[in-house]
């Protein structure tokens, strides 16, 4: 299949995204898969559908209830809280951090994607647990108000 042709297909895909407001989809079809993921200001409804030919997946938006300013999961994926299982943590309760610093990584299809802060402050809670799937929207870390 050439470029013009996936990119129609991709197109396609974000039109869907939009149409029936997704907010993350997974496609997988033999060894080729793609994964898309919208950003919301507030949280939308996900409907999840299937085909015949490609698997699809799309996660609940709603984040659980927090208090203070959260740093939240920009996509769905597995959270790890260090760079290796032996090494230390990226960040701690009570420790400063500036806008731009890595507070952990968000595993999607086998890509590691750094979450980092939007803010500095002081970091409050760590709200999920290494290795934990998090889902798009979801409170990952608070800052102390």
């Amino acid at each position: 299949m050439n470029i013009d042709a996936k990119t129609e297909q991709i197109r396609a895909l974000i039109d869907l995204m939009e149409e029936k407001d997704l907010a993350s989809l997974e496609i997988r079809s033999g060894d080729d898969a793609i994964s898309l993921t919208r950003h919301f200001d507030t949280p939308a409804p996900v409907f999840a559908q299937a085909s015949d030919s490609a698997q699809l997946n799309a996660q609940s938006t709603t984040p659980a209830p927090t208090r203070g300013v959260t740093e939240d999961a920009p996509m769905v994926g597995v959270f790890y809280v260090a760079p290796s299982p032996n090494e230390a943590p990226f960040v701690s309760v009570g420790q400063k951090v500036q806008a731009g610093e890595t507070l952990g990584i968000i595993e999607a299809m086998k890509i590691m994607n750094p979450l980092e802060a939007t803010q500095s402050g002081i970091i409050d809670a760590i709200l999920v647990d290494d290795g934990d799937v998090v889902q798009f929207g979801q409170p990952i870390v608070r800052y102390k108000a």
